[in-house]
C-alpha cells in the first residue's frame, strides 16, 4: 500500500513505509460490516431480537426495525412506541430523525379513501424529463417500448449524438424502475445493456420510454392489501427473445433468455425483475423452469421470514395456518417438470442446478398453478406487448 498524497517523510522516500490502521474509518472495504456489527451489539443489548432469516430484521414487542445500508426504518401500529425506541437509540447512537417514511429514498406515499395507498417518484420524473430536455406538450406514448423492434447492437448505425448523458438517464430510470415503476423493467433493461456504446437506435428507445413518462408522470404503484391473498408469483420466460443472426457472433447475450417474474403479498407488487438469465437454455421448457427457479429463490425466504413473523405474535395475511405461495406457469413441459420432477436425458442436468424448491412443493408449501398467457403477468417483464396486452397486465399488477 503507498502512502497516502500529503504525508510527508524526512528521506522523502516512502518504499520502506507501510500503514497501521488505528481506526476503522468509513470507506474502508470491511467498514460496512464492522458497522454492521456495532449496531447489532447496540440493538441486542437494547432487548432488540435478530431475525434468524434476514439478519438486517429486529422485533422487540410490536416494533420491527429494519436497516439499509446506513438507514433504517421503524415499524409499529403506536406512534409513541416508535419515537420511544428512536429516543431510546439516540443515547445509544449518533442517529437523526427524519420522520414520517413519506419521501424516503424519494419515494412519494399517498394514502387515499379506502385503505388504498400510492406509492410513485414525481420529482424523479421530472429530473428525468430535464436531463432529455423532453418538450411536456409533446404527444406521449402508450407503451415504454415499440412492440415491433428488439434492440440490438446496431454495430453500423452512427453513436449516440445527444446532448444529454446516456448512462445517466439510464441510471435515474433503473431507479425509478426498481422503486416505483415496474412497468418499465423490460424498457430499461435493454436500453441499459447498451450503455458502454449507445447508437442512434438505444437513444430513440430511451427518449420513447420518456414520451411514454410523459403521460404516466404522476402514476405509481398502488397498494391496497387484500386479506384473502398471501404470496403470489407471476413467472414467464422469453425463449431467446434476443436471438438476431446477424450479431450472433459478435453478442453472444442473444442466445440467451430473459427471466421476468413478480413476487405480490397480499396482492401488492413487492419484488420484479427482468433479465437475462446466466446460461444458454436448451428448449423453452427448461428456461421456464430456470426463470421459476430463479424466482423462487426471492420467494422462499419470504414465505419463511412471513412464517418467522406469525411465529413471533404479528398478525400476518394469509389464506392458510402456513404461509403458501402460488407459482403461476404457463408453461406445461415446466409446469410437469416442477410437480413430478421425472429426470429424463434431456431435463436430467435440470435437476443439479435449479430444483432446489422441490422440497417445498412436496409438503404443499408451494402449489404450481397453470395460467393462460394473457393473464401472465410476468410477460411484462420478458418482452414488448403490444398496447392492449400491456395496459390489462399493467391495470392489474399496478391498478391504473
Amino acid at each position: 500500500m503507498k502512502l497516502p498524497i500529503g504525508i510527508e517523510l524526512s528521506n522523502q522516500n516512502s518504499e520502506p513505509y507501510c500503514l497501521k490502521l488505528r481506526k476503522n474509518l468509513y470507506g474502508q472495504r470491511n467498514a460496512g460490516r464492522t458497522f454492521f456489527l456495532y449496531m447489532v451489539d447496540g440493538l441486542l443489548k437494547h432487548g432488540y431480537k435478530q431475525s434468524s432469516i434476514d439478519e438486517c430484521v429486529f422485533y422487540r414487542g410490536t416494533t420491527i426495525f429494519f436497516s439499509y445500508v446506513d438507514d433504517g426504518i421503524f415499524l409499529d401500529k403506536s406512534v409513541d412506541k416508535i419515537n420511544h425506541a428512536v429516543r431510546e437509540l439516540a443515547n445509544v447512537f449518533d442517529i437523526e430523525d427524519k420522520g414520517d417514511v413519506n419521501e424516503y429514498l424519494g419515494v412519494k406515499i399517498d394514502h387515499l379513501e379506502g385503505g388504498k395507498i400510492k406509492l410513485y417518484q414525481p420529482h424523479l420524473i421530472q429530473q428525468i424529463f430535464t436531463d432529455l430536455h423532453a418538450n411536456l406538450n409533446s404527444k406521449s406514448r402508450p407503451t415504454p417500448a415499440a412492440s415491433t423492434r428488439i434492440l440490438q447492437r446496431f454495430e453500423k448505425e452512427d453513436s449516440h449524438n445527444k446532448n444529454w448523458h446516456y448512462r445517466s438517464v439510464i441510471g435515474k430510470l433503473n431507479y425509478l424502475e426498481k422503486s416505483t415503476r415496474p412497468d418499465l423493467s423490460y424498457a430499461v433493461h435493454q436500453c441499459a445493456r447498451f450503455c458502454e456504446d449507445p447508437k442512434v437506435s438505444h437513444t430513440q428507445a430511451v427518449e420513447h420510454i420518456g414520451k411514454y413518462l410523459l403521460g404516466t408522470k404522476n402514476e405509481g404503484i398502488f397498494i391496497q392489501p387484500n386479506n384473502e391473498s398471501s404470496i403470489e408469483v407471476y413467472i414467464d420466460a422469453d425463449f431467446v427473445g434476443n436471438w438476431n443472426k446477424a450479431t450472433a457472433e459478435v453478442d453472444e447475450s442473444t442466445s440467451k433468455s430473459r427471466t421476468g417474474y413478480i413476487i405480490k403479498f397480499a396482492n401488492c407488487p413487492i419484488i420484479w425483475s427482468s433479465k437475462l438469465q446466466t446460461l444458454q437454455g436448451l428448449s423453452t421448457t427448461e428456461c421456464e423452469y430456470i426463470a421459476l427457479s430463479q424466482s423462487l429463490r426471492e420467494a422462499i425466504p419470504l414465505m419463511q421470514l412471513l412464517d418467522e413473523m406469525k411465529r413471533i405474535g404479528f398478525n400476518i395475511y394469509s389464506t392458510a395456518p402456513r404461509v403458501h405461495c402460488k407459482a403461476f406457469e404457463d408453461n406445461s413441459g415446466a409446469l410437469e417438470l416442477a410437480r413430478s420432477p421425472k429426470l429424463r436425458p434431456r431435463t436430467k442436468h435440470i435437476n443439479q442446478m435449479f430444483h432446489h424448491f422441490s422440497s417445498f412443493v412436496k409438503r404443499g408449501l408451494i402449489k404450481v398453478l397453470p395460467i393462460s398467457s394473457s393473464d401472465q403477468q410476468g410477460d411484462l417483464f420478458t418482452k414488448p406487448l403490444p398496447q392492449n396486452s400491456f395496459v390489462k397486465l399493467r391495470k392489474r399488477m399496478l391498478g391504473w
